[in-house]
């Protein structure tokens, strides 16, 4: 991990511990960004070379519409819709952490693969007249960031007189910005300003389609194009 443990280096020294003739990075970010992806494969990339581990390296870029992640995301969603509607027909907001304005700028594709990902669970769920929009969460600082935000959102929803299921789809597993920021800070934003309705989708976790795309991804890693070279040549490499 980047910002809890274990950290990447002491991973790895584990790895290099384990010896092993090749190393596949799958990253638990669906949709690419050089803010996350980039950024944690050029973590290992440094580190590899700083410890000396060896062997070939193989990477796993993104997944934004893969069939498992998309289903387990579609159902989670559809769980949620079927409570949230007894109290009249809600608005699905699928949040994302967001991204300043000057990364998109420079040519990032994290909200383009956010769309994608979001197109495709709409057509998933197959519910004519869906009411879906796609928020940002996670602004800090002063700079502009990717919009529209979920504050903004919600408040739009309770102009709008519509309670809402916020659907997290750029975080697989709960943490602080799901277990906090979603299902506390926001929930009490959405009741302040009178959002009928509030509910949270469960994050994909360890559902077994989910899984099941992580171990496909991983099985068809030497089929993506890519050369595998060892770790510290790739580390060379590193833009």
């Amino acid at each position: 991990m980047r910002y809890w443990h274990p950290l990447t280096a002491a991973s790895v020294a584990a790895v290099k511990v384990w010896q092993p003739d090749e190393t596949i990075l799958l990253p638990l970010y669906p949709q690419y960004s050089t803010t996350t992806t980039a950024s944690s494969l050029g973590v290992w990339r440094r580190e590899a070379m700083r410890q000396g581990l060896g062997g070939l390296t193989r990477e796993i870029r993104n997944y934004p519409i893969a069939e498992g992640f998309v289903a387990a995301l579609a159902a989670l969603i559809a769980g949620t819709m079927e409570e949230a509607v007894a109290g009249g027909a809600p608005r699905l907001l699928f949040s994302a952490h967001g991204l300043p304005l000057k990364i998109v700028a420079a040519g990032d594709p994290y909200p383009r693969e956010i769309e994608s990902t979001a197109r495709a669970v709409a057509a998933e769920l197959a519910r004519p007249g869906l009411d879906w929009r796609i928020c940002y969460q996670s602004r800090v600082g002063p700079l502009a960031w990717l919009g529209p935000s979920i504050e903004e959102e919600l408040h739009r929803a309770a102009r709008d007189g519509v309670g809402v299921v916020v659907a997290p789809i750029s975080f697989v597993s709960e943490h602080s910005e799901t277990l906090v920021e979603l299902d506390r800070d926001y929930r009490r934003l959405a009741e302040a300003c009178g959002v009928p309705a509030y509910y949270r989708v469960p994050t994909v976790g360890t559902d077994r389609r989910f899984i099941a795309t992580l171990a496909d991804l991983v099985r068809g890693a030497d089929q993506t194009g890519q050369p595998a070279r060892p770790a510290a040549e790739r580390a060379r490499t590193l833009s």
